[in-house]
């Protein structure tokens, strides 16, 4: 008789710089792969992550959830916590795990999180600091012209101009009810929340709205690249360095 398997979440932070994303690929570095590989030398039985989203090339992540069950012992909170000190203990110093949370055994990562959210840093004088962590910008654009565009995004649902191309999922609609820039320092981050994203749609709302802050279109103009569903009327995907996975939230935030 098997022994019945227990389901945790895992809330982690890692720096994307070193990793060919979160998930695990042939001939590629993941972050996904590090964990399984740690998590399964500590509770000493095979162990297989399921991630809350998916981070492309070089994308950071602030908060980031996997869940991943077990069949073997009754890790219980104390164990768990020590768990925590000796997964660390062997991770690479660009991946921390923050704790470990026994769920039922029907939760989900992924499809339970009802609310991410996103930053993009940019900066306009060279930092060495600041290299692979936000991106050099030559000119500054014009922040109350991308805020006015950024407005028009909470107004629509479907955004397959801002999604990645050939892409195999069920529907492009997102609920967007956070789209803002705001001045930081010497730079700007815009801060955008959604129920969930599409493959590279946040590097290519930035593009877009950049294009409105160096006055290449109008703010107006989002509508039209929306209306249109076609990736190429979009600006250009921004590169991936200055862009966080900031937060996850579940109906019952873990």
């Amino acid at each position: 008789m098997s022994s019945p398997k227990q389901r945790y979440f895992i809330e982690l932070a890692y720096d994307g710089t070193n990793y060919h994303g979160w998930q695990i690929q042939p001939n590629a570095t993941s972050v996904q792969e590090i964990l399984n590989n740690s998590l399964s030398t500590v509770l000493r039985e095979p162990v297989e992550t399921l991630g809350c989203g998916r981070t492309d090339t070089g994308v950071h992540a602030k908060q980031f959830f996997a869940h991943f069950d077990v069949k073997s012992i009754d890790h219980g909170p104390s164990i768990m916590d020590n768990n925590v000190r000796s997964i660390n203990a062997i991770l690479p110093h660009d991946i921390a795990v923050k704790r470990i949370i026994h769920v039922h055994n029907d939760a989900h990562a992924r499809f339970d999180a009802t609310l991410r959210s996103y930053e993009y840093h940019i900066h306009f004088e060279k930092d060495p600091f600041k290299n692979g962590y936000s991106w050099l910008l030559r000119d500054e654009p014009d922040l109350e012209l991308m805020n006015k565009a950024a407005k028009i995004l909470l107004e629509y649902t479907d955004f397959s101009c801002f999604s990645k191309s050939n892409t195999q999922v069920k529907t492009n609609n997102c609920k967007i009810t956070k789209a803002e820039w705001m001045q930081e320092g010497d730079g700007i981050i815009f801060q955008i929340s959604a129920d969930r994203f599409l493959r590279n749609m946040v590097r290519a709302i930035v593009g877009t709205l950049l294009m409105v802050g160096h006055k290449e279109i109008e703010p107006e103009a989002i509508r039209e690249i929306i209306e249109s569903k076609n990736r190429s009327n979009a600006g250009t995907s921004v590169p991936a360095c200055g862009l966080y996975l900031t937060e996850v939230r579940y109906p019952l935030t873990p």
